[in-house]
């Protein structure tokens, strides 16, 4: 997003005079490019701007093998029927605020520069908490701490995959291509035929464990780090995650940062205490898979408050996921994280 239009998107005296309100079309789709661009996630998901606060996604299924074999002069009467369904994009409002005293404006070495770089700050914040949210987000939590309220807005990815997808067990076992494998064998066949759209993804801890894990397997072979650097670019971090370098089986994984690895154990496998809180889960599906819907009106408020001496900033926006064929989606659990 360029400084310019950055500028008219916080400081809303521009974009609808008075106080602010809601952006124009321009403004508001950069602002969600710049909410995507900030997250690890944004570019692996089908986008999908919506203009209501709910909408119908269309399904069609051909099922397999419609094709049939024909016999010259021979009408069977037999059509291959489509099925129709839809699922439905909902989405809850969000709300991220902040305030500024103008002390701090006034006395900050930045002087006016200090609000579009608090702005900014907050914009980027803004798009990992939402990320955070389209992926931990279960409307059931029942925990009074302050952390998870933003959680309980709507059902995220990993929730949906665990209740309605294909699910595979790892049994508290640490981190290793077995892991792949079993995501990759628990998918349909009928999937596998774009096996070049798949992408795994895993969370930062587990990338890790995976990088020890063939550093190890390379060391007892002799062969130094081979195992993951012959034939991948380097490993070359992103602060919000991205594509790894490592390609398990030819499909490309992604880390993701905010893939949770605080979940406990429901096997009873090798490890000792399968109830600690220190399992992760490694995904397979394709991009499109995932929907990750924002409504276009998004509002952004600037209010001088005189009692506090203090700018006030609102912004509210309407966001939503969900998984457009569940039967394409696979997990895989209770994968232990290795001791620090």
């Amino acid at each position: 997003m360029s400084d310019e239009l950055f500028q008219k998107v916080v400081d809303t005296v521009q974009v609808a005079g008075g106080n602010g309100g809601i952006l124009n079309d321009e403004q508001a789709n950069r602002f969600i490019d710049y909410m995507w661009d900030a997250t690890s996630l944004g570019q692996t998901v089908r986008q999908i701007r919506m203009n209501a606060p709910v909408r119908d996604i269309d399904k069609m299924d051909l099922g397999q093998r419609i094709a049939r074999h024909a016999t010259e002069g021979v009408d069977d009467s037999v059509n291959a029927s489509p099925t129709f369904s839809k699922i439905q994009l909902r989405t809850e409002k969000i709300r991220l605020d902040w305030e500024l005293t103008k002390e701090s404006l006034e006395d900050n070495i930045e002087g006016t520069d200090l609000e579009d770089h608090i702005a900014r700050l907050m914009a980027t914040q803004l798009g990992n908490d939402l990320e955070d949210l389209a992926i931990n987000g279960d409307d059931s939590l029942t925990s009074a701490d302050e952390g998870y309220a933003l959680l309980k807005a709507f059902d995220g990815y990993h929730k949906r995959a665990i209740n309605g997808g294909l699910v595979a067990d790892h049994s508290g076992a640490t981190m290793d291509t077995t892991v792949f494998s079993k995501a990759y064998r628990a998918m349909p066949r009928k999937y596998k035929v774009r096996r070049g759209l798949l992408r795994f993804w895993a969370s930062s801890g587990l990338v890790h464990d995976y990088y020890t894990f063939l550093d190890n397997e390379g060391r007892e072979a002799g062969a130094g780090n081979a195992p993951y650097l012959a034939g991948q670019p380097g490993f070359t971090p992103e602060g919000n995650g991205g594509f790894t370098g490592l390609s398990p089986y030819g499909i490309p994984l992604w880390e993701v940062p905010l893939q949770s690895e605080e979940f406990i154990g429901d096997y009873g496998g090798p490890d000792p205490d399968p109830t600690a809180e220190d399992h992760g889960y490694v995904e397979l599906t394709h991009p499109d898979n995932r929907l990750w819907g924002v409504k276009r009106e998004v509002e952004v408020y600037r209010e001088f408050k005189p009692k506090k001496d203090a700018i006030e900033y609102t912004v509210y926006t309407r966001q939503g996921v969900q998984i457009d064929n569940l039967g394409a989606h696979v997990t895989v659990k209770n994968i232990k994280t290795a001791a620090v």
